[in-house]
């Protein structure tokens, strides 16, 4: 019996292809789950690379790209990032060592820490951002205006709702 494989929902023999990341010719709908999937991989790949030419780890640019137009506190950057408090305190300690981040004491309430990013942070984030949206333009260079249009309103509200959900704020 011959290997196979699922792909693209579809079972098929090993010998006949391997896998990749692009749709088969005449192929345009993969599917809503491998298709958002496959778009994650694609954008956390650039993002990576993007990334790494700044020496910043994934979550270290998603941090300063929370920063760049906002002070939130500790643990609201750990929401925005899923993860724990102590995780966002160590990643907060290794920015602030490298310049990139300052605390504070919150105006809001004295026993919080609010995270400001700092001009060297904001010069950082600012080239890795121009960079990242080149490296995007090129996965999107294939649609038209309209396309691009009606998947930043989907992308959008896809966020929006989810950070609803989750009980964040992200209009500030």
């Amino acid at each position: 019996m011959t290997p196979t494989i699922l792909y693209y929902n579809r079972v098929v023999p090993t010998t006949e292809r391997s896998p990749v990341l692009t749709p088969l010719p005449g192929e345009a709908d993969l599917g809503l789950v491998d298709a958002l999937a496959q778009l994650a991989f694609a954008v956390q790949g650039a993002l990576g690379r993007n990334a790494s030419e700044y020496d910043l780890s994934i979550v270290q640019a998603r941090l300063l790209g929370i920063l760049r137009d906002r002070s939130p506190t500790i643990n609201e950057l750990a929401r925005f990032l899923q993860l724990d408090k102590s995780s966002v305190t160590g990643l907060i300690d290794r920015a602030q060592e490298r310049g990139l981040v300052a605390r504070s004491t919150s105006s809001l309430d004295r026993r919080s820490v609010q995270v400001t990013i700092t001009v060297a942070g904001q010069q950082l984030v600012n080239r890795a951002t121009a960079a990242f949206e080149a490296e995007l333009a090129v996965l999107v260079a294939d649609l038209d205006p309209t396309q691009l249009n009606r998947l930043s309103a989907i992308a959008s509200h896809i966020v929006v709702a989810d950070a609803r959900r989750r009980g964040i704020d992200i209009s500030t």
